[in-house]
């Protein structure tokens, strides 16, 4: 069993096959928590108002809109129970333990009434075969709680290495966030011209959701717990240019795969390599070009030295 968080290594190790069912319980709770907030946010391009967010404790909803205050939602992975605090001063703890969705469900839409936070949100999860309803859902109910948190630090690494990236860029970037319908933490780079429209298919979520995300030409990069024996980093381009699956990446461990249609590069490399960051960057890096060389995007116009102001760095006049 490949489990456990090195003190040389920071890249923490966690099959998936180790933890599946804890995943997907874990999906389920992400699912609600990421509804709540999209039942009260305005829309922002391409469903930005939708995401959660990498935090020093766990997955958090960033300050949530509500009547004339604020609320939010915090997974933490540390303590482990859901934190739910309002603008006035109220906060609720749910537990996070094997329990079934269901009943999580039920107990944090009583915290969100208890503080006086009126939520309705779509019953079902999305993107997932079969959506069991969360009020029915007694199917889904484990929680590791040891693979849930190396989970959350491995989404750590990976944002503060996509974080970096993310700096290279000045033209319309989204922000390193994460993905509830999928499970995935991603960063998307747009060329600023209008995307074909997306055909949609995504199992149990309308055609019209992927439209609004795929409206504008890109290039999107992240991480998700699939694709690899320990999760994997992937890159695609929507549109496809032509020869992208083609266009030399690196680093070596990293390929094309044409089931996904993406480059992938399994989480387990990068771990094991001498210097993760690095290879991880150098992927990042080297799919973009592929997508904007290929795409003829303005790379000129696209990206900047995020280094380019080194006199007026914070502490420095």
């Amino acid at each position: 069993m490949t489990k456990h968080l090195s003190a040389q290594n920071p890249w923490p190790r966690l099959r998936v096959d180790d933890w599946t069912e804890t995943r997907d319980t874990v999906h389920m709770w992400t699912q609600i928590v990421g509804k709540i907030r999209l039942s009260q946010a305005p829309l922002l391009n391409h469903w930005w108002q939708v995401t959660l967010y990498v935090g020093p404790r766990g997955l958090t909803t960033g300050a949530v809109p509500h009547r004339g205050g604020l609320f939010d939602l915090e997974l933490d992975f540390v303590e482990h129970r859901l934190r739910v605090r309002s603008s006035d001063g109220g906060e609720r703890l749910v537990p996070l333990s094997s329990r079934p969705v269901a009943d999580f469900y039920g107990e944090t839409m009583r915290a969100l009434q208890e503080l006086g936070i009126e939520v309705t949100i779509d019953p079902r999860p999305n993107e997932v075969e079969p959506a069991i309803p969360f009020a029915e859902d007694h199917q889904h109910g484990s929680y590791d709680s040891e693979a849930a948190q190396l989970f959350w630090r491995q989404l750590v690494q990976a944002e503060r290495v996509m974080g970096e990236f993310r700096s290279h860029f000045v033209g319309k970037v989204s922000p390193v966030h994460f993905f509830w319908g999928a499970m995935d933490l991603a960063c998307t780079r747009f060329s600023g011209r209008a995307a074909p429209a997306h055909p949609g298919g995504a199992p149990n979520c309308g055609d019209w959701v992927m439209v609004e995300g795929y409206s504008r030409e890109l290039s999107s990069a992240g991480f998700w717990p699939g694709g690899g024996e320990e999760g994997a980093f992937y890159a695609y381009a929507y549109p496809e240019p032509p020869s992208f699956a083609e266009y030399p990446i690196g680093p070596d461990a990293a390929y094309y795969s044409v089931e996904n249609g993406q480059f992938l590069l399994p989480y387990e490399a990068v771990a094991e390599a001498e210097n993760p960051d690095q290879d991880l960057a150098a992927f990042l890096h080297s799919t973009y070009r592929a997508a904007a060389d290929l795409g003829g995007w303005d790379r000129h116009s696209l990206e900047d030295d995020p280094h380019r102001w080194p006199q007026h760095r914070v502490g420095s006049r």
